[in-house]
């Protein structure tokens, strides 16, 4: 969904299972558009939907264990 409405690579499956920091800079070079926060396993957030935004979940060790993507 998020590829039909948005520019830019819109999901990043290969990160999976990489460290949040590095997950993050990774995204934000591959699309410039979008700004990638990281998330802490647990934490809530807001439901909306932006193309300008990659949620990076991460666990307790720091490591991203969703696919991040644009929403």
């Amino acid at each position: 969904m998020a590829s039909t409405y948005c520019e830019g690579k819109s999901s990043w499956p290969e990160l999976l299972g990489a460290e949040g920091k590095v997950a993050a800079a990774t995204i934000e070079r591959e699309n410039p558009l979008v700004r990638a926060i990281m998330v802490p396993e647990g934490s809530a957030v807001i439901q909306n939907f932006r193309c300008d935004r990659v949620w990076v979940w991460v666990d307790k060790n720091n490591t991203v264990y969703r696919v991040p993507m644009i929403g």
